[in-house]
C-alpha cells in the first residue's frame, strides 16, 4: 500500500472508489485490503474521539445491495474486529437507519458505517461514517484517511465479537409508530393508510423495506409496488429519483394501478420523491414545496434552507403563501444542512433543510437527510388530508412552475479548472452588470445567479462550479415558451470567445429550436 493514493477516495464528507473492475479507464481502488485498513482507520479515529479504548467500542455496519458490498462489509469487519472492537451486522440497511443505530435504545453504537454509492453505477462504492452527533464531516473523513495512510495501529490480543441484528425492522417500527401517533384516525388507528393504495420503487436498492414494514402494518395496499428486491446490477432502472428513466418508471405505475400516491427512493434510502394520485411527480421544486408548506403549518415563519437551484416561483410561494422564509444557500446536501444548522445556533428558526435532489433534512429528526422520513411525513399528510375529504396536493395549489427548464453542463478543458471557472464567473457579472434588462440577484452564495425581466425571457439563469468535476453546471428556467432559448442564445455570446469551454450542450439546445 505504499504508493496508494488514499487521498483519491475522498469525496466530500464520505469515501468513495472504483470496487468492481469492468468498466473501462475505470481502475479498482476501493479493494477488500483498502476497507479493511478503513475500518482500523475509523475505529482507531473513534477511540480518539470518545476517548475510550477500542476494546470497548460498538460499530455497527449495514450496506446497500450493490455487488462488492458483502465482500466489503466483510473486510471492514475483520479490520474492526482486529483492534478489539465490537460489530453488529446489520447486513442489507439504510444509511439514515445507520445514523439511528447510534441513538437507538438497545442499540446505542458508538459509531456507525455504511457502504454505499448512493446513485452511483453499480461498479462503485464508498463508505459514510457517522457518531450520536451525525454524520462526520469532510476534516473528519480526511483525518481518517491519513490515519489509514500511516497504517500504524495496535492490533488487540482478543478479536472483537460480531453480532448479526435484523435492525431495519427496529427502524421501521418507528416510523410505524409516528404515522400512527400523528394520523390519530378517530376510526381504525393502527391501521390509518387503510384504504389507500400506495406504490413504492426502491429501483432494487435497500428501500424495499419500506413498502412490506412499514405501509403494510399501517394497512395500506401496496399492490403494483416494484423493484423491492435488492439487486446490485439495478437491472430495471437507476436508483435516484432525479432520473427521468426512474421517474417516468413510478409514474406510469401509480397511473396503471390507479394509486393515490407513489414513493421512489434512492439506492440507500436517505433521498426520495413521490408522485401523486394524477402520475404527476413530486419532485424537486414541488417536492420542496409541499414539505415546506407542511412544515409552516407546524412552525409558522420557519426559514426553510434550500440549494442554490430552486425556482422564483418556489420563494415566492414560501414568503408569501406560507409566510415563511426562504433562503438559498450552496449546493451540496452537507452544506444546507449545515446552514440550517447554524440558522438555527444564531436565533433564526430553521426546520427544514432540502436540496432539490431530494435531500431532505429536518430539525425535529436530528437534521438527518432520511428519505423515509420525508415521506414518512407526506404520508401523514396524506392520510389527513383524506379524512378531511381533500387532496394532498391541494397544500401546492398556489405554486407558480416555470414553463422550461434545463441544466446544461459546460466542461472545462484545463487543469486549473478553478481558476477559470472564478474568472468566467467573474467575467460573466460584468457582462450581466451591462445588460439593461438582466439584474445579478444579490445574497447569492455560490457562482452567479441572474433574473432576466425582459418578456421574451421572463426567468433566471445560474451559473456555478462543481464541487469536484471540471464542470460549470448552468441552470436556465423561464415562465414562457421558447424563453430558455433565447437566454441560451445570450449566454452562449458570452461564452463562445473563451477558451477551453466546451459549450457543445448550449449549442444544441439552440440548434433543437
Amino acid at each position: 500500500m505504499q504508493d496508494f493514493n488514499w487521498k483519491k477516495l475522498q469525496n466530500g464528507s464520505d469515501i468513495r472508489g472504483v470496487a468492481i473492475a469492468g468498466v473501462p479507464d475505470e481502475l479498482v481502488n476501493l479493494t477488500p485490503e483498502v476497507v479493511n485498513i478503513l475500518g482500523k482507520a475509523f475505529s482507531s479515529w473513534l477511540s480518539q474521539k470518545l476517548d475510550k479504548p477500542t476494546s470497548e467500542l460498538l460499530i455497527s455496519i449495514g450496506r446497500d445491495s450493490r455487488l462488492s458490498g458483502p465482500a466489503l462489509t466483510q473486510a471492514a469487519i475483520a479490520g474492526i474486529n482486529t483492534l478489539g472492537s465490537q460489530v453488529y451486522d446489520f447486513a442489507i440497511a439504510s444509511t439514515p437507519a445507520m445514523f439511528m443505530s447510534t441513538i437507538t435504545d438497545g442499540f446505542n453504537c458508538d459509531g456507525a458505517i455504511m457502504l454505499t454509492a448512493s446513485h452511483l453505477p453499480f461498479n462503485r462504492n464508498g463508505l459514510k461514517f457517522f457518531t450520536a452527533q451525525g454524520g462526520l464531516e469532510k476534516k473528519d473523513i480526511t483525518d481518517i484517511l491519513t490515519l489509514a495512510e500511516k497504517n500504524e495501529f495496535v492490533l488487540s490480543s482478543a478479536q472483537g465479537k460480531i453480532t448479526e441484528h435484523d435492525f431495519i425492522s427496529v427502524y421501521a417500527h418507528q416510523f410505524v409508530t409516528k404515522i400512527r401517533e400523528s394520523v390519530n384516525h378517530p376510526e381504525h388507528y393502527e391501521q390509518p393508510l387503510k384504504g389507500l393504495k400506495i406504490i413504492v420503487d426502491a429501483g432494487n436498492g435497500a428501500g424495499g423495506f419500506y413498502a412490506d414494514k412499514v405501509l403494510q402494518p399501517l394497512g395500506a395496499d401496496i399492490t403494483g409496488s416494484q423493484f423491492l428486491e435488492p439487486d446490485g446490477n439495478f437491472p430495471n432502472h437507476v436508483p435516484n429519483p432525479e432520473d427521468k428513466v426512474a421517474m417516468a418508471s413510478i409514474c406510469e405505475a401509480v397511473i396503471k394501478h390507479q394509486a393515490d400516491f407513489g414513493i421512489i427512493f434512492d439506492t440507500d434510502v436517505d433521498r426520495s420523491a413521490a408522485v401523486d394520485q394524477f402520475g404527476k411527480e413530486l419532485n424537486r421544486n414541488r417536492l420542496i414545496a409541499i414539505i415546506s408548506a407542511i412544515v409552516l403549518q407546524e412552525h409558522p415563519q420557519s426559514t426553510i434552507v434550500t440549494d442554490s437551484i430552486t425556482s422564483d416561483g418556489l420563494t415566492k410561494f414560501i414568503e408569501q403563501d406560507l409566510q415563511g422564509v426562504h433562503h438559498r444557500f450552496k449546493r451540496g446536501y452537507k452544506n444546507v444542512i449545515n446552514e440550517s444548522i447554524r440558522l438555527n445556533q444564531s436565533g433564526q428558526e430553521s426546520w427544514l433543510a432540502i436540496e432539490t435532489s431530494g435531500h431532505g433534512a429536518m430539525k425535529e429528526n436530528y437534521f438527518l437527510d432520511d428519505g423515509a422520513y420525508l415521506v414518512s411525513k407526506l404520508l401523514i399528510e396524506l392520510a389527513k388530508s383524506k379524512l378531511a375529504g381533500k387532496s394532498l396536493t391541494d397544500l401546492i395549489v398556489n405554486l407558480q412552475e416555470p414553463v422550461e427548464s434545463e441544466e446544461f453542463r459546460i466542461k472545462m478543458g484545463v487543469e486549473d479548472f478553478k481558476a477559470l471557472g472564478d474568472r468566467v464567473i467573474t467575467d460573466l457579472k460584468a457582462f450581466a452588470l451591462s445588460q439593461s434588462d438582466w439584474k445579478v440577484v444579490p445574497n447569492n452564495y455560490e457562482g452567479i445567479r441572474v433574473s432576466c425581466t425582459s418578456p421574451d425571457e421572463n426567468g433566471w439563469f445560474l451559473l456555478r462550479l462543481s464541487l469536484h468535476d471540471p464542470v460549470m453546471p448552468l441552470n436556465v428556467e423561464s415562465n414562457v415558451q421558447g424563453g430558455v432559448a433565447k437566454i441560451a442564445q445570450r449566454l452562449t455570446a458570452f461564452f463562445h470567445p473563451i477558451d477551453s469551454l466546451d459549450i457543445s450542450t448550449l449549442l444544441a439546445n439552440l440548434i433543437i429550436q
